[in-house]
């Protein structure tokens, strides 16, 4: 499972890179590190069907009895139609989640290391788009905290192709690049686009960075994007972590 990505690029590379009007892509700086229950960019159709890019939180939040709801950031390619949690956002809300980097910790030493994978390309950390889905939560991020109105969204992972599972043998993020694929994932059927869903090539992909650093430093590192405030004046906690459901 992916628990920390970045996206460190501008605006306006974002919004050309995703076709989307500058009218409609809400203001960011790029980022270094992006956690669960921290706000990113996220690309979503509009009611009139055109894009937008909005921000989001990351997380879908799972409602425990007697416990702090936890948010849950990835959701399995072979659970997305099993499951009533994801099922109805995967058939109605489908989005795309930019990125430039994702990380992927080795806890076979310690203390662990953190290994930033991104894409071959001639520019540095090609961007990407992680295939997502989202919802409109109401209801408290944590326990016995206040009611909150929020969007949240999640994105798939599937099996590891063979660079990722040196360092995560079970799950790795899906990616998508083309264009043709952003249109299929936001447009087409359930069933088609789960065929999206299918380990990136590995020649196509590097490990940028490796060390103890929870950021990805390359091109115009920036510091992490503050989680969601649940209330005015009041810090979130640190959010209580999932497995993919």
């Amino acid at each position: 499972m992916c628990n920390l990505y970045a996206l460190n690029k501008k605006r306006d590379m974002v919004a050309r890179f995703f076709r989307i009007s500058h009218n409609r892509t809400a203001a960011f700086e790029p980022v270094s590190a992006i956690f669960p229950g921290h706000t990113a960019p996220v690309v979503r159709c509009s009611a009139d069907g055109e894009r937008e890019l909005v921000l989001m939180s990351w997380g879908f939040v799972l409602l425990q009895n007697g416990r702090a709801p936890r948010r849950v950031t990835n959701v399995r390619d072979d659970k997305i139609l099993e499951s009533r949690f994801w099922r109805g956002s995967f058939e109605e809300r489908r989005c795309l989640v930019p990125a430039s980097s994702f990380c992927e910790p080795n806890g076979d030493v310690k203390p662990a290391t953190w290994h930033w994978f991104g894409l071959r390309g001639q520019n540095e950390r090609p961007l990407f788009a992680f295939p997502g889905i989202w919802r409109r939560y109401q209801g408290p991020i944590k326990k016995e905290g206040p009611k909150q109105e929020l969007d949240v969204f999640a994105f798939l992972t599937t099996t590891p192709n063979t660079l990722v599972a040196t360092i995560n043998h079970e799950r790795m993020p899906v990616l998508l690049t083309r264009e043709e694929d952003f249109k299929a994932w936001l447009h087409a059927s359930p069933v088609a686009a789960l065929g999206l869903a299918r380990e990136y090539p590995p020649g196509e992909m590097r490990i940028v960075q490796e060390g103890f650093s929870k950021q990805d430093l390359g091109q115009e590192p920036r510091p992490p994007i503050e989680p969601e405030l649940p209330s005015r004046g009041a810090r979130p906690p640190i959010p209580v972590l999932a497995r993919e459901i």
